[in-house]
């Protein structure tokens, strides 16, 4: 794979309640990625960028959120995401400024 494009998948970490549970309770860690990213870029990106062994990579598609703004109806852009689980022993910390 190429590194350039494996430097790309990862888009950004996605922070919210149900990712920081399954970051404790699971090793499992919830990426935005690329629209057209593999499972195993995705696991290439991961291990190259953090230094880490992944044992599983599973995706998910989601569609964006219809939103009204005043009488017009506009469409929230949707995002795919990856939940990357870790191998025993390895860990990433995410630093989250707030």
């Amino acid at each position: 794979m190429n590194k350039e494009r494996l430097s790309k998948v990862l888009l950004a970490p996605h922070i919210s309640e149900k990712a920081s549970v399954a970051a404790d309770r699971d090793r499992q860690f919830v990426f935005k990625v690329m629209r057209d990213a593999s499972k195993a870029e995705i696991k290439g990106a991961v291990e190259q960028m953090f230094d880490v062994q992944v044992q599983d990579v599973r995706v998910l598609n989601t569609k964006g959120k219809t939103k009204r703004f005043g009488q017009t109806f506009g469409r929230r852009s949707g995002a795919k995401k990856a939940y990357v689980t870790l191998k025993e022993g390895f860990d990433i910390e995410l630093a989250v400024a707030q």
